[in-house]
This record gives structure tokens, sequence and C-alpha cells, in this order.
């Protein structure tokens, strides 16, 4: 109890006005990147693309503009905005034009664009036209998958329109020799290549680029140190001038060199993280265990009177309103799935060191208390559980929680070890995993995950099981029989089985394409040198570099598909109440209610699409009357009837998530649909396919684009997100909730598992509420489950912030894996929040 005295200092008041600063205008979009990458490129053609691809590097770091905002410690922003962000020609760059004037007024992360930006981006752009990323991977999938990617039966556009982040580098090698060490590691390996070698040409033109990098980042943190000595002779206010001399001396000596003091640590770090992502365009570019490798540094200026706890907790709380400033604008579909400004960088506290022996220290209650300090969305702050973590340290993570800003994330080492260990990696490795993006679990420094490679939506081969692979006049999946004809449930099973394997195979041709555009058009030799081990490969990461390599597309709708396949089951085979051919019609006619205007709109172009397929006219009448058909009207009084007794009936089956055997087991069947076949998937860089299972917040768009299912879900309605069961339908309470989820098989969804709860405030109310609260997450993780995360918000808030917003500008919320301002959300995610069901106690 006495260490933990110091982790309560207040939050100072250099917070505060930093914050305010920060939101006080909407975010901004700029153009500088694009022109000098666009200027690098066009004087570099012909050249090997990783010579091409450092040289941008070098020229965006040696031109692009800089600011020091006011207040600030730990200095250096990729834009002059506060929260901007810059684009990506690169990867792609149509969407972007065609959106340029409705990117401040669209419903998802509006960004304000100013009209010589939206010039500068028209002059540069076009150059790109047949060089992204984005139209080689297009050219190099089968046209099979393309169709599966028009039927939206899943998407890959995390990668296929950006660059792919979900790392987490060596920082604490970084800290230790500096860019001047990791350039003299790469001279020792260059100078060991043969001219004979087969692959002298391209190991050494990789290691020329790593030098070129990294001398570059050393100039750019020179020009800060520029700045703040020219800023610092012009304060007059002593006190600040004192700050931006120190500021100067850090990026003097860092990251060039390895740091002495805590300070310098935190501004090492800071230009390795933001620049990583001006480097590649990637979110979920993850700080991982920052209080294992910043610890060290703290630990001696401690004891060494270098520093107070007090300006530490400073140093840091700088550092996770910095985390903030970084921002990324993305296409307006994709906006709707990553709703909230996400850049998902997740940063972990706790745990066990590679011994086995528990790891948590001063940093990381500190790191706690920077979250409770700035109340904002990142970093997306995550703590690690095992069997010997402090009842106290649990308690603080609990006060966070009960702030209600959806922090921290809960992960299990007693799941997510082994479950490392069955991908190879060693038990001292997985005991210093940590996570990445929003649950994405890896090996640190050694690994590229491509986590979060895809979409896929259980639901949707379920509607090709129904409609025999037909969609709208196209075969999309294979012929699996007429439902009408199908005699025993086993059919529907292996009907839906072929369809999900159909579909998988698929989607790993389309991540497989995109990985392998990325290497060749968009390698990351800065990135690389921070990765082992592609030093001593002379590999960049993208080309197989990194001791591992996976890719980990996520799967969502489980309790959708255990309660609609359950259902069918029940209703259909056991009881005989419901005819396969009733169930088809009422799901196309869905249940004969009225439907959301985003999927009427989604059916009016496929009718549309239909029709010219099969050269017919575009007739408005027709499209009426089908629509017309479609959401409810002119249904048959008899129909209706019918439709209202089939959504009783399926209301009356049992649910997943209460705690009822038969159908956990169910649950664990239908995610085995997807993580099993997944993992006999190979990718271009040599590693393994593994199963994510969460949908960070696609399950509300991508809900938005499919039909009715036997749940009783209806057309256009979210799907389930992540493990949990769908939103309502657990009526037993949050340990009902927990026991069922608990029953997956988590080891095997090794890319990461996603479980979300919502608490009233009153829950954790007092010391009693935080430990029965600690209790639910240790019962929890001692029946394997693999990851717990926390809304605690009343649902009346959550109704009056809609309807107010100007009220609640900085209330955050917990999305997905991650949080954010509920205000930034689009309507549809706010309302797929505030329809989780609210546990009132345990």
């Amino acid at each position: 109890m006495e260490r933990y005295q110091i982790y309560d200092v207040p939050k100072p008041a250099r917070i505060s006005r930093l914050i305010e600063a920060m939101y006080a205008k909407m975010p901004e979009v700029e153009a500088s990147r694009a022109v000098l990458i666009t200027e690098s490129y066009r004087e570099t053609e012909g050249q090997p693309i990783m010579d091409r691809r450092s040289k941008a590097f070098v020229h965006i770091l040696d031109n692009i503009p800089m600011v020091i905002r006011p207040d600030e410690l730990i200095v250096g922003s990729p834009t002059v905005a506060p929260r901007g962000c810059q684009t990506f020609p690169e990867f792609s760059w149509e969407w972007l034009n065609a959106e340029l004037d409705t990117l401040e007024t669209r419903a998802a992360d509006p960004f304000y664009i100013s009209e010589e930006t939206k010039a500068k981006l028209r002059e540069v752009n076009p150059y790109w036209k047949g060089r992204t990323t984005s139209e080689l991977a297009t050219s190099l999938m089968a046209p099979e998958t393309l169709l599966a990617i028009k039927h939206n039966i899943f998407t890959t556009g995390n990668y296929y329109y950006n660059g792919i982040g979900h790392i987490n580098v060596q920082y604490d090698k970084v800290l230790a020799v500096g860019f001047e060490g990791i350039i003299e590691e790469v001279k020792e390996a260059r100078a060991k290549c043969g001219f004979g070698d087969a692959d002298y040409d391209r190991r050494t033109h990789f290691y020329d680029a790593v030098i070129r990098s990294c001398e570059a980042v050393i100039r750019y943190a020179g020009r800060y140190a520029d700045l703040a000595e020219k800023e610092a002779a012009a304060c007059s206010d002593p006190a600040r001038r004192a700050e931006l001399e120190q500021i100067a001396k850090n990026c003097r000596r860092v990251p060039a060199r390895g740091a002495t003091s805590f300070f310098e640590a935190c501004q090492s770090m800071w230009f390795v993280q933001y620049l990583l992502q001006l480097e590649s365009s990637g979110h979920s570019i993850s700080p991982g265990r920052f209080d294992q490798w910043m610890y060290p540094y703290y630990k001696a200026d401690l004891e060494n009177g270098r520093i107070t706890p007090e300006f530490a907790q400073e140093l840091i709380d700088c550092i996770w309103v910095k985390l903030n400033d970084l921002n990324k604008v993305r296409d307006a579909a994709s906006a709707e799935g990553f709703a909230g400004y996400g850049l998902f960088q997740n940063l972990i506290a706790g745990g066990q060191d590679e011994n086995g022996e528990d790891a948590t220290n001063d940093l990381s209650f500190m790191c706690l208390q920077a979250s409770m300090h700035v109340q904002l969305p990142q970093p997306s702050l995550s703590v690690r559980v095992w069997n010997g973590t402090p009842h106290e340290f649990l308690v603080k993570a609990a006060e966070l929680t009960r702030t209600g800003v959806g922090l921290p994330a809960y992960y299990n080492d007693e799941v997510i070890i082994p479950a490392l260990m069955s991908r190879g990696a060693s038990l001292q490795e997985s005991r210093n995993y940590s996570i990445i993006g929003c649950v994405e679990p890896q090996v640190p420094g050694r690994t590229d995950g491509w986590h979060d490679a895809a979409f896929f939506n259980m639901c949707r081969p379920l509607e090709m099981v129904f409609f025999n692979g037909m969609e709208n006049g196209e075969q999309v999946g294979p012929r699996t029989g007429e439902v009408e004809n199908m005699t025993s449930f086993q059919q529907v099973w292996d009907a839906y089985k072929a369809q999900m394997e159909y579909f998988i195979s698929l989607l790993v041709n389309s991540d497989n394409a995109i990985d392998r555009a990325h290497s060749l058009l968009c390698p990351l030799p800065w990135e690389s040198c921070m990765v082992e081990d592609c030093i001593g490969r002379g590999l960049a990461v993208e080309e197989g570099g990194a001791v591992y390599n996976f890719t980990g597309p996520q799967g969502f709708g489980i309790a959708n598909m255990t309660d609609a396949l359950y259902a069918i089951k029940k209703l259909v085979f056991d009881e005989k109440k419901v005819t396969m051919a009733e169930m088809k019609k009422a799901m196309l006619m869905n249940f004969g209610k009225s439907i959301t205007p985003e999927f009427a709109e989604q059916v009016t172009v496929n009718i549309v699409k239909e029709m010219q397929a099969k050269g017919q006219p575009v007739n408005s009448g027709q499209i009426a009357q089908i629509l017309a058909a479609v959401i409810g009207a002119g249904i048959p009084e008899k129909d209706k009837k019918r439709f209202e007794e089939i959504l009783e009936l399926i209301d009356g089956v049992d649910k997943y998530g209460n705690d009822l055997p038969e159908v956990d087991e169910f649950a664990r069947e239908v995610a085995y649909l997807y993580t099993r076949p997944m993992q006999n998937y190979r990718n271009p860089r040599g590693g393994q396919y593994q199963a994510g299972l969460y949908p960070v917040s696609a399950n509300v768009p991508l809900g938005a684009q499919t039909g009715a299912t036997p749940d009783g879900r209806l057309a256009g309605q979210p799907i389930a997100d992540g493990v949990g069961p769908a939103s309502g339908r657990d009526v037993h309470g949050p340990t009902a909730t927990a026991n069922s989820v608990a029953k997956l098989d988590h080891i095997i969804a090794s890319n990461g598992t996603l479980f979300n709860q919502k608490f009233h405030p009153s829950a954790l109310s007092g010391r009693r509420g935080l430990d029965n609260f600690v209790n639910l997450i240790r019962s929890f993780f001692d029946q394997k489950g693999m990851h717990m995360q926390f809304n605690v918000v009343s649902r009346e808030t959550l109704i009056d912030a809609q309807q107010h917003p100007e009220n609640y500008k900085h209330l955050v919320v917990r999305v997905a894996g991650y949080s954010a301002l509920f205000t930034t959300l689009s309507r549809s995610l706010q309302d797929d929040i505030i329809n989780r069901t609210t546990q009132q106690g345990y």
C-alpha cells in the first residue's frame, strides 16, 4: 500500500489545456504527405521498389511541415492541425477523390478539408492510377472472390485500401541503442553480403533502404530540436522556455541514440509511434507492454532523484493525449465499420514476465491513472490478468472501468499463452505477449500478424443455403440444394458448412492477393528494422521477414447463427412446427415487418442490378412493386399472421447466452465452422491463417446489408457483436452470459475473441461493487474465457446524449475492441450500443 499512494497524483492542469485545444475543431485532412510522396515517386521512376519507398520516406521527413503545440512536453505530429490526418495515395485514392466534397458532412467520422487541400489532392492523386496496391490486389483475385465481395459475404477492405499497421515493434531496442545502433547492425549485415549471393541485390537494396530511412528519422528529430530552440529563444515565459530547451535536448539525443532518462524514453517512444503511421497508413500500431519496457528508465530516474512520481505521471499523461492526436481518414463505408475515429493503439499493462512471475509494477498503476486523467479513447488500454495478478491492481482497473470510458479491456494469460504456443511460439515468448488493435494477441517485436485481415459475416452463408447459392440472379455460392427438399437437420448443417468453407477459401484468396500486392508495391523498410528477424533475413516485414507470420481474419455472427440453426433444428425437424418452405418465405418477406431505409435502398440497388444483368429495362413501377413485397406491403393477411406465429415460436426457443448447456455446446460447434477451416490455409509470407471472433463495429453496417435470419433478426438490423449473445437475448444475468461465452473454444481463435458487457453504474458502486466486478472477471477467466470489456453507463444517459450531443462532448463509450466519443458515432452504431443488454447486478 505504500507505493499505491503515488498513483493518486492529481490531474495536471496542462493536460486539461492540451485536451481542450485538441478538440476545439473538427479533424482536418492535410495534403502535404500526398504531394511529397508523389514528387518523390515521379523522380524515382524505374528504380527498385525498396529504393523508391525509402527515398519517398526521406523526402517526406525532410520536408513535411512541423509544429510544437502550446503546453506540449512530448512533441511531434504528422499534421499541423490537431487530430488531423495525411493521405496515402499509394494504397488507394479514387474513393477519396470521389468523396472530397462529402467528407465534412458524412454521418461517420467527418473531416474538414479546405478547398486548397482538395485542389492539391485532385492534382497529385491521378498520378497513382494503375500504381496502387488496391488495383494490383484486385487484378490478382479470382473472379469468384470478387463476386463474393460484391455480394457482401466478407470484406477485406482494411488492407485492400490502406496500409497494414497492426504491429508491435521493438520499442525497447530503439530506447536501448537508438537508430544509430540499428544502422550499425544493418551495416554489419550488409558487409556480409557476397557479390555472388543469389539474393545479393534484394538484400543490399533492403539494407540500404533501412539505413537511408533511419538517417532520415534522425534528421527529422533534429528538425524538431531546431524548432524547439527557435521557439525557446522567442519565448518570454521562463518556465515554458526551460521546457522548450529540454525538449530540444531530448530531440538532439533521441531517437538517434539510446535514452538516458525517462523523459528521453517517452520522447523516443513517441517518435517511433507516429512515424510508423506516417510511413504505412496502417492503424492498430500498438505500443504493447509499455509498463515493461519503460519501467527501467523510470526506476533508474526515481532511485537517483532525477524525477518525481508526479512529473513521471504528467509525462505519461502527455503521451496519452498525443495518442489521440493521431487520426486517419477512411472511405465512407469503412468509416461506418470503424466509427469513432478509431486508431486502435493498444497499450497493455500487468501480466507475467518471461519466467512466469508477476510483472505488475509502478507504471502498470500509472497507466491506469493516466487513462483516468485524460478520459479519452486512446490508448486502447488493456490489462493482462492471471492467477498472480495483485487484487489491488484489478481493483484499480475496475475503478477506471467504473468511470464509464470503456477502459481497460481485460485479457486472460491462462488462455492466450497456450493459444500462442499452439501457433509455434515458445513459452517464454508467449508469456511476453501483447495485444494489437482490438483484441489480437501476438509475440511483440517478432510478429507480422496481419490482424483484422477481413470481416466475415457468418449470416450470409446461411442466406445462401436458403437460396441455393443464388442472389440477384447470380450464382454466388455453391449449389447446396433447395431447402424445401431437405428432410433432416444434418442436411441443413452440411449445406451451411459447405457454404462456409467455400466462402472462407475465397476470403483467403482475397487476403493473399492483397498480401502479395503489399509486398510488391509497398514494403516498409523503416518499420522492418524494428521487427525481428528482418535484418537477419534481409527481408521487409511484407516479404516474410518477421519470425512469425500470420493472417488473422475475423468471423462474426456466432450468436445469430447459433440461435438461427438451433431454431431450425427445434422448430422444423424436432418439433415440426414450421416447414423449411415457410421459414424461407418468412425470411424473404422479413417476417412481414417493415425494413430499415438502408436495407430498402440496398434491395432497390440489387433489383436494378438484377434487371440490368438480364437485359431488362429498369422499370420503376416494377421496382416499387417488388420493394413493396419485401417491406411487407401487399402481403396477404394469412401470411402475415403465420409470420407472426413463426416469430413467436422462434422467440420461445432457448437462446445462446443463458448458461444452457445444450445451446452453448451447439454454439461451440457453430464457431468451429469458421475457426477450424481457417487454420488449414497459408499466406504468401509462409505463415498460417488463424481465426478471430470479433467484428470491430462492422456488425452494424454489414448487418444493414444482410437479410432476415431464422433467429428472428429482421433484415438490416445489426448482427450480434463479438462472441456475446444477441442484444436482449441474455435474460439470466451477466454470470450466466459469461458462463455461456466461456464454453466456446477460445484457444483455437488465437487471433482474438471479443466479449462485450454493459453494466448500470450502480452495479460497480462502492468497494463491494468493485470486488464483485473483479470476481466476475476472475470467474470467467477461470473457465478459460479469453477477453472481457465493459460499458458502465445507463441507457438513459446514452439516449440523452444522442438527443443532446452538445451536452456530452466528452462521453467515451466502449464500441467493440476500442473506445470512442459517443457523439462521434453514427446513429446506427449509437443505437446498437444503447440496445445492448444493461446488467443491473451480478
